[in-house]
């Protein structure tokens, strides 16, 4: 076909939007948050595995392989393992990745600042809206956070 330049270039354009639409879905798709009250992340598919770590009730990962009924998943700072999939479920949770993170009254930064967070703490998400994300911590102040400044589902 002998396409002209505009419809070239649109082409091209609606290619990109579309992979990048499709990755944010795969990446939302490829989460999972501890099912249980404590989930032992493994250095390999087995109970056979070494223990890396615990991790607790709603902790987010994301999931980088699949193997039988194990998940190779990695967490908000980039480390990862391996996790028993029938301990894993979609309840949607959130870490704060930056070292404070503001909650605030409502989602935008013209809200008030109800407290503060601190890196690593785990939050319940309870809703989105934009660049914002309306979390419940386990013990604090529930309320809107910048998206930015977290990790999760």
């Amino acid at each position: 076909m002998n396409w002209t330049r505009p419809t070239r270039l649109l082409l091209i354009i609606s290619s990109l939007c579309l992979a990048a639409l499709s990755s944010t879905v795969a990446q939302a798709q490829s989460m999972v948050s501890v099912k249980g009250s404590v989930l032992n992340m493994r250095d390999g598919p087995g109970t056979n595995s070494a223990v890396l770590w615990e991790l607790r009730r709603g902790y987010p990962l994301q999931i980088t392989q699949r193997k039988g009924g194990w998940l190779q998943v990695r967490d908000f700072e980039g480390d990862t393992g391996w996790v028993a999939r029938s301990l894993t479920g979609n309840t949607p949770h959130h870490v704060v990745k930056s070292k404070l993170a503001n909650v605030r009254s409502g989602p935008g930064t013209q809200h008030r600042v109800l407290g503060r967070l601190a890196y690593g703490d785990l939050l319940r998400t309870r809703e989105k809206r934009a660049n914002w994300v309306r979390v419940e911590p386990e013990s604090g102040v529930s309320g809107w956070v910048s998206k930015g400044l977290l990790w999760g589902f």
